[in-house]
């Protein structure tokens, strides 16, 4: 990306209050829900304008180049601020194409005596308004990646609750299917609750896993290995009638683990295990 003509770099400078004034009117007439206010738009305006002439007129290496850093910053400061606020990739790229129309009267009045010169000076603009928008699309494209895998992470914790049932006994109610990345957050889970409480008993209850398979199992499997070696024992409830002939089928070996048809009937084997007596008041 060649750099600006200096003629160019000086007529923009000194026209730069009618530029920013342009920008900003087609910021607000895209419109934007209230998401960002007039004063906050004509504020990035002006903070991205005073990055643009400098690091045009240092351009050597395109984009990447060292006099970029700073714009660089500055709209991968912008994307995930927008990110986060809900625009679109679209939307935020349109910061740095609707100054396009700015720029382009701004040289074309400049250079009105020399169309050859305009054209070049048009086209390096162009050209420069192009890069730095698909930019902005890319670093968007990764912050919003970033904040749905932030976002799933934290849904996979808040699906898999582990519950203090009784001094001694945790349970972890399961809700939907299992996979490798579901199960290595219920174990972490787990293990840090079983060591947190020093509870004895973890029961895992799986009346809201949809259908068990070899899959399925393996990642159980792995679940109460992980509590075992923690020196507490597992419980499984919630095997329904449709799981276990599922798993006979199968020809799936548990190992021995103790299952259970309802959480009830587990918690009060759990119970009973930890030498505790429930009897209804007299």
């Amino acid at each position: 990306m060649p750099a600006l003509d200096p003629a160019t770099l000086a007529t923009l400078q000194s026209r730069q209050d009618a530029i920013i004034e342009a920008w900003r009117a087609s910021l607000e007439h895209t419109g934007h829900d209230g998401r960002a206010s007039p004063r906050e738009l004509e504020a990035r305006a002006r903070e991205f304008w005073r990055l643009l002439p400098a690091a045009a007129a240092g351009d050597a290496d395109g984009l990447q180049g060292e006099p970029w850093a700073e714009v660089r910053h500055f709209l991968e400061e912008l994307s995930r601020e927008r990110v986060l606020k809900g625009f679109s990739a679209a939307e935020t790229a349109t910061f740095i194409f609707s100054l396009k129309q700015p720029l382009f009267d701004a040289v074309e009045q400049a250079n009105a005596d020399a169309p050859r010169r305009m054209a070049a000076q048009l086209r390096g603009v162009s050209a420069l308004l192009d890069q730095l928008g698909l930019y902005t699309v890319k670093v968007f494209q990764k912050n919003r990646e970033d904040v749905i895998a932030r976002q799933q992470e934290e849904m996979l914790e808040l699906s898999t609750p582990v519950v203090k049932l009784w001094e001694g006994v945790l349970a972890l109610p399961m809700i939907g299917t299992l996979d490798s990345q579901r199960t290595q957050v219920v174990m972490e889970s787990l293990l840090q609750r079983i060591v947190e409480t020093g509870s004895e008993i973890a029961i895992i209850d799986i009346t809201g896993v949809p259908t068990v398979d070899t899959l399925v199992a393996q990642h159980l499997l792995k679940t109460v290995t992980a509590i075992r070696l923690m020196g507490a024992d597992a419980i499984i409830s919630g095997v329904r009638p449709q799981i276990a002939q599922t798993i006979v089928h199968l020809g799936l070996d548990l190992q021995g683990i103790v299952t259970k048809a309802n959480l009830a009937d587990a918690l009060a084997l759990a119970l009973k295990r930890t030498g505790v007596t429930v009897a209804k008041a007299a």
